[in-house]
């Protein structure tokens, strides 16, 4: 009778400090394979995504959703005559999960900016569920055949007719991704009316970006999210759980059913 009161006794203690220590466990289940101490309170941040190419490889994207990711960028194209191998894949598993989810498109300064806008719209399909589009701006000084950079005012002309065509493909005003360099050089001060999206993965974008308001902020490119092999890209959303549903809401209308 003492042993089983005892045995007892032992299990609700072991339930208590596991109940206790839950409050506790980090949400989303992610992790950081190098973590910097400048970005911890992105770590912290309710809502979680992660963003995804072909170098992810093979996603299981149940996983990542139970995981607790909240949204996902896919690189759809790049350029005017390249599409992600794992584009179309990471587009319906993540859509099959039910995890929100956009694609970007990765700016080549090489070509017109009408080629591309002609090749993002042939390659992603309209989707009244998608999250808004990206266009991922940064200089392409690592590129085998586009290193060198373009004039200021170039570039600038470029995005807008890019930005434009995308929101006339999709119905949804595109949201900027950039890094420090491209935001100093050529952003600085422009677009203010668009939503972004910031690279900063040393510090809070506060610190980086001369107060540049954003709304997605990516803080590692060595994150470990089950259904994911090796590492990815988190980012995180800047409110809380619910200003992601009122900014979903917002940014998921389709603007073209107001134009005539």
């Amino acid at each position: 009778m003492l042993s089983r009161l005892a045995r007892a006794i032992a299990v609700l203690a072991t339930a208590a400090f596991v109940s206790s220590c839950a409050g506790k466990l980090p949400y989303p289940t992610h992790g950081d394979s190098d973590p910097h101490p400048g970005v911890a309170r992105a770590h912290r941040m309710p809502v979680q995504g992660i963003d995804v190419s072909k170098y992810q490889g093979d996603i299981d994207w149940d996983r990542v959703r139970r995981a607790g990711t909240r949204f996902a960028y896919i690189k759809a194209t790049e350029g005017g005559d390249h599409v992600d191998s794992r584009f179309y894949d990471n587009w319906e598993g993540a859509a099959r999960a039910g995890i929100p989810r956009g694609a970007y498109h990765f700016m080549y300064w090489c070509r017109t900016a009408t080629e591309q806008a002609i090749w993002f719209s042939q390659a992603v399909p309209y989707d009244p569920t998608a999250l808004p589009p990206v266009l991922d701006l940064e200089w392409n000084g690592h590129s085998v055949t586009c290193p060198s950079k373009v004039p200021r005012e170039q570039a600038l002309e470029m995005i807008r007719i890019m930005l434009a065509a995308m929101e006339a493909h999709t119905g949804r005003q595109p949201i900027i991704y950039t890094d420090i360099g491209f935001h100093r050089e050529v952003l600085e001060g422009e677009f203010p009316h668009y939503q972004f999206w910031l690279r900063s993965v040393a510090a809070e974008p506060h610190e980086r970006f001369n107060g540049r308001k954003w709304a997605l902020w990516q803080f590692t490119a060595t994150g470990r999210v089950p259904g994911v092999k090796g590492d990815v890209d988190r980012n995180a959303f800047i409110g809380s759980p619910k200003q992601w549903e009122r900014w979903l809401r917002d940014v998921t209308t389709d603007h073209r059913v107001f134009k005539h």
